[in-house]
Parts: structure tokens; sequence; C-alpha cells
């Protein structure tokens, strides 16, 4: 990854990704380079969990071409990570039986995000994680 015009300022990352498996891990590197480059260390693990699961779901619940992803520093142990895509429908977590083995994704962005939700916006929508390092989760 290199910083070039994708950046947004010295405290906001933004990338866009082609749609396909590989985007997820390429998202996941892209934002651990950002937060250890920030000082941030402390939200990697639950950053690279989180935006892993929110590209995932875009490439594996849409038929969008790209997926966007992009990082924002909130505070001095905080980051507000995003997620676009070009669909309307907007991501609701599952109820998977013990059984499945799919369904927990969002299940998951629960528990490690402080907060999470999804806004529409103009071409599709927005799927967002407020993250902390404070200890308010």
């Amino acid at each position: 990854m290199t910083m070039t015009a994708a950046t947004a300022g010295p405290q906001r990352y933004q990338e866009r990704y082609a749609a396909r498996l590989e985007a997820a891990a390429q998202a996941r590197r892209d934002i651990t380079l950002v937060l250890e480059t920030w000082g941030l260390p402390q939200l990697v693990d639950v950053a690279e969990q989180v935006v892993t699961e929110l590209v995932a779901n875009a490439v594996e619940h849409t038929d969008a071409a790209t997926v966007g992803a992009s990082i924002t520093r909130t505070g001095t142990e905080s980051a507000r990570i995003v997620v676009t895509d070009t669909s309307r429908t907007r991501p609701t977590p599952g109820a998977p039986s013990p059984d499945d083995e799919h369904g927990r994704g969002l299940l998951l962005v629960e528990a490690l995000a402080h907060d999470w939700g999804s806004d529409p916006v103009h071409g599709g929508k927005r799927v967002w994680a407020e993250l902390r390092a404070d200890g308010t989760w």
C-alpha cells in the first residue's frame, strides 16, 4: 500500500477495491498499516476483524464492481471504519443456528465495535463501525 491521492488528509485513509474475495485481505492489510502509522496499534486486532467482515459482506452480498473502505481517526484512541458499496439493501445481523457455518459476521462486528450501523448514500450505502481503545466498548 502506498499512501497517494487516496489519502485524504493526515487522519483519514480511503481506498477502493475490486469486489473480489481478495478485497477483504487487502483492506485488512491497508487498515492495519494506517493504524500502525498513526500510532494506534491497540486498535489493530479489532479493526482487522471489523474491516474483514464488512468488506467480505459487501463482496458476498452485493453485485457491486468495487467496494470502498476508509478509516478516520476520531480521537486519541478511536477510529471509524466505513465500507461502501452500490447496494441499497441495509445489512442486518443473522440468527445462525449452532451448526451454521456462515451468518455471524455482523454479530461479530456488533460485539467488537463500540457502535455500528448503515446509512443510505447516493449510489448505495455505507456501513460504519466505531472503534475505541479506551475500554468503553
